[in-house]
C-alpha cells in the first residue's frame, strides 16, 4: 500500500472508529492521525493495520484494535511529566500514544520478536525506554510509577505490579478477562498499597498468555 493510502487510512480510522466511540482527548486523536500504525505490525500485515479489529502478532498476542487502545489510553488520564509503565508493550503502539501525551514511558516486553518490531517502530520517538523482562514482574528499577498500564487482558493482577504504582494516588489501567471470550477495561487508584479496579467499558480483548490464572488442582 502506498504511503498516501496509509495516510488516508489513518484519517478514516480516527473519524470512523475512534472519535465516534467516546474518545475526546485531542492528544490521542492527533497522535493516532500522525503515528504510522502500519509500522507496528509484522511484515506482511500492514494491510490489517487500520482495520476495526485486533491484529495478530503471533504467540497469542495482538495489536489492540484502534478504538480499544484509544479508550484505554484515555482511561489512564495521564498528565505531562508523569511516569508510566506499559506492561506487555508488544510492538510499542500504546507506548507511542502515551508518550505523545508528554509522559515518560517505560515499555516492558518479554517477547523478543515483538521487542525487535517495537525497536524499529519507535525509532525517533522520544520519551520511551524499551526494556525486556517478565511481564508479571513489572520493572521495579524505573518505579514507582504514576500509572501502570497493562496493554491486554488479564485474569489476575500480580501483586508486583500493584507494588510499583505510587502508593498514594497512582493509577492502574488494564483489561480484565471475564470468561475467556468477553472482557472489560478497568482502572483504579492505589491507596495504601491496595487497588480496587472499576469497570469502564466492555471489549473483547484476547487474554495475555503471561497473565493466565494458574489452573487449580481438582480432586
Amino acid at each position: 500500500m502506498h504511503s498516501t493510502s496509509f495516510e488516508a487510512a489513518r484519517t478514516i480510522m480516527v473519524d470512523s472508529q475512534v472519535r465516534p466511540n467516546k474518545v475526546t482527548d485531542r492528544r490521542i486523536i492527533d497522535a493516532m492521525r500522525r503515528l504510522p500504525r502500519e509500522r507496528f505490525v509484522p511484515a506482511g500485515a500492514s494491510a490489517l493495520a487500520y482495520a476495526d479489529e485486533d491484529v495478530p502478532l503471533g504467540g497469542g498476542r495482538v495489536l489492540l484494535e484502534p478504538m480499544v487502545i484509544a479508550r484505554l489510553v484515555q482511561l489512564a488520564a495521564v498528565h505531562a511529566g508523569e511516569k508510566v509503565l506499559v506492561v506487555a508493550a508488544g510492538t510499542g503502539y500504546g507506548a507511542a500514544l502515551l508518550a505523545a501525551s508528554g509522559v515518560a514511558v517505560t515499555a516492558l516486553e518479554e517477547d523478543k520478536a515483538l521487542t525487535a518490531v517495537a525497536r524499529t517502530a519507535l525509532a525517533g520517538i522520544g520519551g520511551i525506554a524499551l526494556v525486556e523482562g517478565a511481564l508479571t514482574a513489572g520493572w521495579a528499577a524505573g518505579g514507582p510509577y504514576d500509572v501502570v498500564f497493562v496493554e491486554g487482558a488479564i485474569e489476575e493482577l500480580p501483586a508486583a505490579l500493584v507494588a510499583q504504582v505510587k502508593p498514594q494516588g497512582g493509577r492502574l489501567v488494564a483489561i480484565q478477562s471475564l470468561d475467556g471470550r468477553t472482557s472489560q477495561a478497568v482502572s483504579g487508584m492505589v491507596m495504601g498499597g491496595k487497588v480496587a479496579l472499576l469497570p469502564a467499558f466492555d471489549c473483547a480483548t484476547p487474554l495475555l498468555p503471561a497473565f493466565r490464572r494458574a489452573a487449580a488442582f481438582v480432586f
